[in-house]
């Protein structure tokens, strides 16, 4: 489908119809008794709901759609991210992502994070074992990255995904950092900056988006952002000589897009994180570094938002700031709100129409390009491309297994 079939019209987002008969709950709709007990409906519009709707990626509970799910996707999701408790073997996974996109009535973007090393969902055979970004860092090989960045491209293709979160662009300059670590290529900015570029590239040959994460830097934390709110002190001048190094080139290179990092940043905003910072991400990243791709928040249910904002709020102020799409992972009930909360906030005139059409316009440029649709790939894997891309890998270690490397780059 062309990208211009997907963009939305400023005609669409303003189109608020005031009735409608048998609104639902879970899609925003709130019915009320109105004079002479005819049930009236409040001005939650079905168009506005879907519009905003589509700023959302969720992630449902187990191996199989159930029904809040499936009545997100009706409402309009933008896609899904599968987790760990989604997927088992190759054939199970690539059923699950078939059903998934058969099941939607437009392109619907499936994510996960496939990083290699500890971080990696799609796990035994037939997947190739993927030793961790530090240890790819360690050869100072762009070919070889860039190699990788096919094989996972090929992969998950096979399985039914569209998009990967990856690479990881944090520079590894703190060695207590307990979440980043061997997840980054290397404590060198600009060695960070070449090996993730040549990840992404790979990826998006492969036909697969690629994600920078995590903007504008979550190497030099010491905690973690799935537990509490990570705070940095540097200066600006040190942001741009070390953490933005990466980031830059990224934008630079024109690729699909980047995530953002739940992590105060005191020389950008002291009272909120980044996810959630206009200065961050309108100014910092689109204006300076000039970054026109997508803007992914990282998940809205991590504790260092949920546990210091709600859910709700960080929504609204990421759409502002300039997130085009948030991830909500776990929660139905958190994934309806944060998109009512949403509607709200554009039917009151606190988010712009115009706002929600760029969010939607930058998606359209995404799933232009790496939307597929539920075809049928799983006898790719093993095949003789496979095998050479798996081949290659092993060969450029030194004939050493993949799996020994990533279990020896775990220890590390």
């Amino acid at each position: 489908m062309e990208a211009a079939e997907l963009e939305p019209t400023l005609a669409s987002l303003s189109a608020l119809p005031t009735g409608h008969d048998e609104r639902r709950t879970g899609r925003g709709f709130f019915p009320a008794q109105g004079a002479g007990g005819m049930r009236q409906c409040c001005p939650m519009s079905n168009d506005l709901y879907r519009d905003c709707a589509r700023l959302f990626m969720v992630g449902f509970p187990g191996p199989r759609i159930d029904d809040d799910f499936a009545t997100l996707m009706d409402d309009g999701l933008f896609g899904a991210i599968l987790f760990k408790r989604n997927v088992g073997t190759a054939q199970e996974t690539a059923a699950l992502c078939r059903e998934i996109k058969s099941r939607a009535d437009r392109p619907f973007i499936l994510s996960v994070d496939q990083e290699g090393g500890r971080v990696a969902r799609l796990r035994g055979e037939p997947f190739t074992p993927l030793p961790s970004m530090r240890e790819l860092g360690q050869r100072q090989d762009l070919a070889l990255v860039e190699r990788v960045g096919r094989l996972l491209a090929h992969e998950l293709r096979a399985v039914g995904f569209d998009w990967n979160f990856a690479p990881v662009l944090d520079v590894d300059t703190n060695p207590t950092n307990p979440v980043i670590g061997d997840r980054s290529f290397s404590r060198d900015p600009d060695e960070v900056a070449r090996l993730g570029v040549a990840l992404a590239r790979g990826l998006e040959a492969g036909g697969v988006a690629s994600c920078g994460k995590h903007f504008p830097g979550h190497g030099d934390t010491t905690t973690d952002s799935h537990l509490t709110l990570p705070r940095l002190p540097h200066d600006l001048e040190r942001l741009r000589r070390v953490e933005l190094v990466p980031f830059r080139a990224f934008a630079q290179a024109g690729l699909a897009s980047l995530m953002t990092a739940h992590v105060l940043f005191d020389a950008l905003d002291p009272k909120v994180p980044a996810t959630m910072s206009p200065r961050a991400l309108n100014g910092l990243l689109r204006e300076e570094l000039g970054f026109d791709g997508v803007l992914v928040s990282d998940d809205l249910e991590m504790k260092a938002i949920a546990g210091h904002y709600s859910v709700e709020e960080a929504a609204v102020q990421g759409t502002l700031a300039g997130v085009d799409l948030f991830l909500v992972c776990h929660q139905a009930d958190v994934q309806r709100r944060a998109i009512e909360a949403l509607v709200r906030a554009v039917e009151s005139g606190r988010v712009p129409r115009e706002r929600i059409a760029e969010a939607h316009r930058r998606l359209a440029r995404l799933e232009s390009r790496f939307a597929h649709g539920p075809e049928d790939r799983l006898a790719t894997l093993g095949g003789e491309e496979h095998r050479a891309l798996a081949q290659g890998l092993a060969s450029a270690f030194s004939g050493k297994d993949p799996t020994e490397v990533m279990l020896a780059s775990r220890r590390a």
